[in-house]
């Protein structure tokens, strides 16, 4: 658990780990060039309780904080928490006894909800913890996964062999809990999701996610293109972007900067016979005459992914298979 300036959440955090049905941990700290009293929280609990550990970060920041920790580290199941979140009380035991039902090559998951303790948490942010929910519930994360991250950053549990093999916390890579998430799935881990709430994302105005500069556009496409890119992208293939929005345009540039054959649909007649980019943009009854292709939708609106998810579905094509949403 990295930690910089959390002094007024700790309490609660550590609290909810202690108080946890499950009782075979250890929670590693790294104090993380804090300026308020987080440490002397901090050592105050290590003095209550052997099994918290406390350590300064000897180069500051977020990765280098992971990283350090995990260098700590003892245990066999490795998990990651956030200092100013909480965990549901059955949450380790949740997520241990179903991994021990499926063992190494399996990372576990679950649910999450936001909270605030003075305000409402905003309509995007509930969302997507619903959004997350249900992935989770119906283990629907392959089909997914280029939509949003569907590991929550701090719901997460794997043996530390499997989290050495992906990489750990090693690379450079923001945002970190996402490219965590695709590391997961590239290295072949089988994704268990729980139907359950398994971790309490506190909402509060100074998150990292609500300032810092590499979350201001929050749609990853050089991150996910690159994903995709690497692991479902069969150059045998035809590849079709269908979408000619801001979405699809910018999704455009990214995929042409690393390759050149790429089919461009939409259903706006507008657009139709428009050259982009080099590219003539055609009606997306096209894919009906292309040979196995593979799809990327750019499309945002959530009535026109029904619609387009409909079309492909009657045209015998498979989610996570033939076509990817990424928006």
């Amino acid at each position: 658990m990295p930690v910089k300036d959390t002094e007024k959440y700790l309490g609660a955090t550590i609290e909810s780990v202690l108080n946890q049905s499950f009782q075979n941990w250890e929670l590693i700290v790294i104090n993380d060039d804090s300026t308020d009293n987080s440490l002397q929280v901090l050592e105050e609990y290590a003095n209550l309780d052997s099994r918290i550990k406390v350590f300064t970060n000897p180069n500051t920041g977020l990765l280098e904080a992971l990283r350090f920790g995990y260098s700590k580290t003892s245990g066999t199941l490795i998990h990651r928490m956030d200092s100013d979140d909480k965990m549901p009380v059955s949450k380790l035991s949740l997520m241990h006894d179903e991994w021990i039902k499926h063992g190494k090559g399996s990372v576990v998951t679950g649910g999450a909800e936001y909270f605030m303790d003075k305000a409402e948490v905003g309509d995007g942010f509930k969302r997507y913890a619903n959004w997350l929910t249900e992935v989770s519930r119906t283990n629907s994360h392959a089909e997914n996964i280029y939509r949003e991250s569907v590991i929550a950053s701090n719901c997460w549990l794997a043996h530390r062999d499997d989290f050495d093999k992906i990489g750990g916390f090693e690379p450079n890579t923001f945002p970190e809990d996402y490219d965590l998430c695709f590391r997961f799935y590239q290295g072949g881990l089988k994704i268990v999701g729980l139907d359950a709430v398994l971790h309490l994302w506190r909402d509060r105005p100074d998150r990292i996610s609500r300032n810092w500069d590499v979350y201001k556009d929050n749609r990853f496409f050089d991150l996910k293109i690159h994903y995709f890119l690497s692991i479902e992208r069969d150059s045998d293939r035809p590849l079709v972007l269908w979408g000619a929005g801001k979405n699809g345009k910018d999704l455009a540039k990214l995929i042409l900067s690393q390759e050149s054959n790429l089919t461009w649909v939409c259903d706006n007649e507008k657009k139709v016979g428009k050259d982009i980019y080099g590219i003539r943009m055609e009606r997306f009854k096209k894919i009906k005459d292309l040979n196995d292709p593979q799809i990327i939708i750019a499309v945002a609106s959530p009535d026109g992914q029904k619609e387009i998810e409909m079309v492909l579905e009657s045209w015998d094509l498979i989610a996570g298979d033939d076509y990817w949403f990424f928006a």
